[in-house]
């Protein structure tokens, strides 16, 4: 390929790699990573079995833990438990902080 002006190598020890979108985050461990140059432009190939996770918007974080008075990080938890729907986690939240009292 060399001949052809195409250059191809393989990125030794990579741990991980993200990418992320916005509504998922795909996670590759330990991916083979390889990279081809040809006419000036560079391509990354990445293979491996992703795992693939939802992304939660800041806002919505912030938007839940400001109205059920709780940490952005109990927010997040309560978020991810009900699949994103900010009103049903502030309506657990909300329901949990009355019990608790």
């Amino acid at each position: 390929m060399a001949r052809l002006g195409i250059n191809v190598e393989e990125i030794d020890s990579v741990e991980d790699v993200i990418i992320k979108t916005s509504t998922k985050e795909y996670r590759f461990d330990q991916p083979s990573v390889t990279t081809m140059s040809a006419q000036g432009q560079r391509t990354y190939f990445v293979s491996g079995e992703p795992k693939i996770t939802e992304r939660i918007p800041a806002e919505d974080i912030a938007l839940v833990a400001s109205q059920a008075n709780v940490t952005e990080e109990r927010a997040r938890e309560a978020l991810e438990a009900c699949g994103g729907n900010p009103a049903e986690a502030i309506l657990n939240l909300i329901g949990k902080n009355e019990k608790g009292h």
